[in-house]
């Protein structure tokens, strides 16, 4: 197995960096991490009529998607990774960190055969990378907080707080300060339903609500600058764009199943977050909308952060790295969406369109 390579750090690591605070679980020991549900290892489950693996007891009820994969679609997503990194010629750090989904982590042992060894995926995908391109393994580091709420029950989108423990793991491996949850204020939205009930078609869901609790950087000296997208009928492609307009990354409008937007407000835009920090880092996130609750931990970390969805951009992807000098570019799918070839497929067009 490849060795990880953690790129030395540009700038001087801080006292507050991921390393000093010991919270990014140590590179060089992720290949071997082996995980053992200690959670809900002999809970009762079933399918729902949709597919979808249900499990708990009444009131806390928890759905996940199942997981498949094959080497071909673990191959494609670490070509794009080495594609990129190819095309910037090295000038730019390229990562690459897939997300979990969160039967990795829940999945009874009786179901176990209806879903694919993420970690074991994860690690395929990290083999096929070249030596320029940094894998970022953040399963060890989630299955270290499994007990935690890093995922939620009710919703197919990962917890912030399992964001936050991502973006510990990048930042570690990026060589970049990084800040403790103590620098953050909690908000919490209780009685919280997400997607699952429709994505199952089970109503139970509906009788376990949760809370949904984010965190909000307590230094609120950044900008948030948006480039949102008009899309057809269908949602599914963009057919304009409005000018670039300064908003709150931290949107509290969003409600029930689409509380998760409370991040930047969805995926259908580009996002740019410039933040105290001088570092010369510019980071670039291609990413889905588990992404989304990366970057709010990293305004510590990056003097700009970049957010681009792996659907929806209309810009030249060369000329947008070089004009807004970014240093780092992660790749940070859900497995669901990086092994999708629509999703190679467009990060590859946005390098020539």
């Amino acid at each position: 197995m490849k060795k990880f390579l953690i790129i030395a750090s540009i700038a001087a690591v801080c006292a507050g960096s991921a390393a000093a605070q010991n919270i990014a679980y140590p590179a060089d020991k992720c290949a071997d991490y082996v995980y053992e549900n200690k959670i809900n290892p002999d809970d009762a489950w079933h399918k729902s009529r949709k597919g979808i693996l249900m499990t708990g007891k009444p009131g806390e009820v928890r759905a996940m998607a199942p997981f498949s994969w094959s080497e071909a679609a673990a191959t494609r997503y670490a070509d794009i990774a080495n594609l990129y990194n190819k095309t910037f010629g090295g000038k730019v750090h390229v990562y690459c960190m897939p997300v979990p989904l969160a039967s990795a982590f829940y999945c009874p042992d009786g179901a176990q055969s209806l879903s694919g060894r993420q970690h074991e995926a994860l690690k395929s995908v990290f083999a096929k990378l070249d030596e320029g391109v940094t894998p970022v393994d953040i399963y060890p580091i989630l299955g270290e907080h499994a007990s935690e709420a890093i995922y939620s029950r009710t919703d197919h989108h990962w917890a912030p707080l399992g964001g936050y423990y991502a973006a510990a793991q990048l930042a570690d491996a990026a060589g970049v300060p990084f800040m403790p949850l103590s620098d953050y204020d909690k908000v919490e939205i209780e009685n919280y339903v997400g997607t699952m009930p429709s994505f199952s078609g089970d109503p139970t869901l509906k009788q376990s609500p949760e809370t949904f609790v984010y965190y909000t950087p307590k230094n609120k000296d950044y900008t948030t600058t948006y480039v949102n997208y008009r899309l057809d009928r269908a949602r599914k492609n963009v057919v304009g764009a409005e000018e670039p307009r300064q908003g709150d990354f931290f949107i509290t409008s969003f409600k029930g199943a689409n509380t998760y937007c409370t991040f930047m407000g969805g995926d259908a835009k580009v996002v740019k977050v410039e933040t105290p920090v001088h570092n010369s880092r510019r980071i670039l996130i291609l990413k889905d909308s588990f992404g989304n609750a990366i970057p709010g931990y990293l305004f510590g970390s990056f003097e700009q952060i970049h957010v681009v969805d792996c659907r929806y951009f209309t810009e030249n992807m060369v000329d947008y790295v070089n004009n807004n000098a970014i240093t780092d570019i992660v790749f940070a799918n859900n497995l669901g969406h990086a092994f999708m070839d629509r999703t190679t497929a467009m990060y590859k067009k946005y390098l020539v369109q």
